[in-house]
């Protein structure tokens, strides 16, 4: 039975979302619905920008979310079918139950994965964030970097302060004063920077692996994989144009998410994204990053990832 605060959640994602059903094509007769998660920055605004929708044989609803911990309990809860979710998030949701697998795999820089403190701050280094106040979402890619960063610096996670926030309560706190960091990740990294608000302490360059995943609960597996398969691969195919197009696709991203253009190639530009094959390599990453949680005590269990990635999702040729 779902819980209240979940069907709460739900109900207000769904009022809150916006959710469009695409311009039906020839008979919309039991024409199947995707129902699609989404983060700010991403994949909406580059199937619109990238037109990659035209002639598609489904409609799709969008629902958008501030972060992934959101998008996972919208996944739970079968609110969503499918949405684009970073790797240590994924590993919170499967430590939870979430009946959910990865079926698409993308590398990128992770650089704007990153800590964040204002400006005239005088903390120099991850070391320096011992006793600091850091404001992050449980269970980020956000609350994983500053992890890494100050173990890798000899300190431990009782080390700092961590305070959990949702992006855009983060930012006002960092920018009032209220806490020491904000840790972060595209594009947020990149309008606190081109905005003047913030400057990047430790970035996830050489601390993750750069993974994220397009992921679809167990029930849309078995229900819509056609459908599935058709939309990983437009997306797949929308990234290979957004890099052959890079102005024009900066351009029409800040206009459809509403921020700054500097920002908008800014983040994309440094990103290189790339849809990549689900093979050994990242197992082991995302094996990796269960382990490094397992380890600093946010999930109770060990995780085998092997058993939560769908492998026989093909990606657009490039």
């Amino acid at each position: 039975m779902t819980h209240p605060s979940r069907r709460q959640f739900v109900a207000r994602t769904l009022g809150a979302g916006a959710a469009l059903a695409l311009p039906a094509i020839g008979r919309t007769q039991a024409r199947p619905v995707l129902k699609a998660g989404d983060q700010k920055g991403g994949l909406r605004a580059l199937l619109e920008a990238a037109g990659a929708l035209e002639g598609v044989g489904y409609d799709i609803q969008w629902s958008e979310f501030p972060a992934a911990a959101p998008l996972a309990e919208a996944l739970n809860a079968g609110a969503v079918d499918s949405g684009p979710i970073g790797d240590a998030p994924l590993i919170f949701a499967l430590a939870a139950g979430t009946r959910v697998k990865a079926i698409g795999a993308n590398r990128s820089d992770a650089y704007g994965t990153a800590v964040l403190v204002r400006p005239d701050s005088t903390l120099k280094t991850a070391a320096d964030l011992k006793g600091r106040s850091i404001a992050t979402n449980r269970g980020s890619i956000g609350h994983y970097v500053t992890l890494k960063a100050i173990t890798r610096a000899g300190l431990k996670p009782e080390d700092v302060n961590l305070r959990f926030l949702a992006p855009a309560d983060a930012k006002l706190a960092l920018t009032q004063g209220s806490v020491d960091a904000w840790a972060t990740w595209e594009p947020y990294t990149a309008l606190a920077e081109v905005s003047g608000h913030a400057r990047v302490l430790v970035s996830g360059r050489d601390l993750l692996p750069g993974l994220s995943y397009l992921a679809a609960t167990d029930a849309a597996i078995a229900s819509k994989r056609a459908v599935l398969q058709d939309y990983l691969q437009r997306v797949a195919r929308a990234q290979q144009w957004s890099y052959r197009n890079v102005d024009a696709y900066s351009a029409a991203l800040a206009r459809i998410i509403g921020i700054p253009p500097e920002a908008a190639k800014l983040q994309f530009e440094r990103r290189q994204q790339k849809w990549v094959p689900i093979d050994a390599q990242v197992v082991a990453d995302q094996q990796g990053t269960a382990d490094f949680y397992r380890q600093v005590g946010l999930i109770k269990q060990p995780l085998d990832v092997k058993g939560t990635f769908d492998t026989g999702f093909a990606l657009a040729a490039g």
